[in-house]
């Protein structure tokens, strides 16, 4: 069991990219939340097997139809694993 944190930036926001997160994280088995930031960004707190963080890391890069990811930084200090879901945060 591993966690990550990730800030996403680009257009991300108003194109279904949360949607997009939770499918692929809930398709891996794998749990925590995605939220939109005020400042454009996206937050994505993820835990589970390491070979499906790293699936899961390359959606996110990929993003959906209508998205441009331009950065995605992993940040120090994984998020709390204690997820028994992935969510969206509204």
């Amino acid at each position: 069991m591993a966690a990550r944190r990730w800030l996403v930036s680009g257009r991300v926001q108003g194109v279904g990219f949360r949607y997009y997160i939770s499918r692929s994280a809930r398709r891996l088995a794998l749990t925590g939340r995605v939220r939109n930031l005020p400042d454009g960004k996206v937050e994505v707190e993820v835990a589970g097997d390491v070979e499906a963080l790293e699936q899961l890391k390359a959606a996110v890069k990929a993003g959906p139809p209508g998205a441009h990811v331009t950065g995605l930084v992993e940040l120090d200090g994984g998020p709390d694993t204690s997820w028994d879901s992935f969510e969206i945060d509204h």
